[in-house]
């Protein structure tokens, strides 16, 4: 019996949205009478954080602070279009149609500012803490918001759609744009392997990512870090169907799913790196799904680092590490 450490590593490049006859999506952004801007979407959250985005999307764009915006997700009867949440696109496609919606709303704002100081409004400048100034003259956007609805009657709002157009592959050379960018990563796995029952234990994790531009580093950590636990998930425990195409013995409930639980997560280490992408809102791209990509081949590499077993189906159970083990040294399948 042997504890068997290895140290494997996998690479991947993943695309951000899809070439889907124009992959649109819609925003639309308005002023309350107090100055609280809220962004209308049909985008849906799924934990991702895109609500987040959004609000930092539009605060940096009308220069104003983060807590002056709020994102509502309204449902797809009642709110501008949206292709989905898929692809890794909502960040990037949400991001510039809030962009365009804030740069709009933000040329209202500055007029109506440039009506009550007697200003031109190109002179005028955001100070990012609420207010709208030139040279000693300011005024503040709640002062403003209710000038504009009760004294100048207009309505300081914006619309903007962020469209992907299609793209056909060129018959000749299938040639083509299918996606907007491609951001890119490398996950390096530890583990330990048990020669003697099979098990695999993912003892660290180092992470580096090229994202384009991180908008929120913090979330864009743990959203690596939270995929990096998906793919020890799918590597090590998750499998609806373990004998395929054999039905038997495959669970019925999540009381008999195996999924790590919070002490079968590995240590980890995570570097963003930030080459901004042309067509990105602030740079950014997308990373959503990719998190859970890199991990799986990794811990498969370092699998075979550790003891020689060379693994092909996942997960990777006791059972198929032993036969994996068995493979490597020469043993017949029946006498294993």
């Amino acid at each position: 019996m042997a504890m068997l450490r290895g140290r494997g590593y996998a690479s991947v490049n993943y695309p951000t949205g899809m070439n889907l006859g124009g992959d649109p999506s819609q925003a639309l952004i308005h002023s309350t009478t107090t100055g609280t801007f809220v962004v209308t979407l049909s985008s849906v959250d799924l934990g991702q954080g895109i609500k987040t985005i959004a609000a930092q999307c539009a605060a940096e764009t009308l220069g104003l602070p983060y807590d002056n915006v709020l994102v509502d997700t309204a449902d797809t009867d009642t709110g501008p279009h949206c292709m989905g949440t898929f692809a890794s696109r909502g960040t990037h496609r949400v991001g510039n149609a809030v962009i365009m919606a804030a740069r709009e709303a933000r040329e209202i704002m500055l007029e109506v500012a440039a009506e009550e100081l007697e200003v031109d409004p190109a002179d005028l400048e955001t100070d990012g803490t609420g207010f709208i100034k030139l040279k000693g003259k300011k005024i503040h956007i709640v002062d403003l918001a209710l000038a504009a609805h009760f004294q100048h009657g207009r309505t300081i709002a914006g619309r903007g759609i962020f469209l992907k157009e299609k793209n056909d592959p060129v018959p000749e050379t299938g040639e083509m744009d299918p996606d907007s960018c491609q951001a890119h990563a490398c996950t390096v796995a530890e583990v330990e392997v048990d020669d003697e029952t099979g098990v695999v234990e993912v003892v660290a994790m180092y992470n580096v990512y090229e994202v384009g531009r991180a908008l929120n580093p913090a979330m864009a950590t743990q959203q690596i870090e939270g995929g990096a636990w998906m793919g020890i998930s799918h590597a090590l425990f998750e499998a609806t169907e373990p004998y395929y195409p054999d039905r038997e013995h495959g669970p019925e409930d999540f009381s008999q799913y195996l999924m790590p639980g919070p002490a079968d997560n590995a240590r980890m280490e995570s570097v963003i790196l930030e080459r901004p992408a042309e067509s990105g809102p602030y740079g950014a791209k997308g990373i959503g799904e990719m998190t859970a990509n890199a991990p799986i081949p990794a811990i498969a590499n370092a699998i075979f680092d550790a003891c020689g077993a060379r693994m092909e189906t996942m997960p990777f159970t006791p059972e198929r590490v032993l036969r994996a083990l068995d493979a490597a040294r020469g043993v017949a399948a029946d006498e294993a």
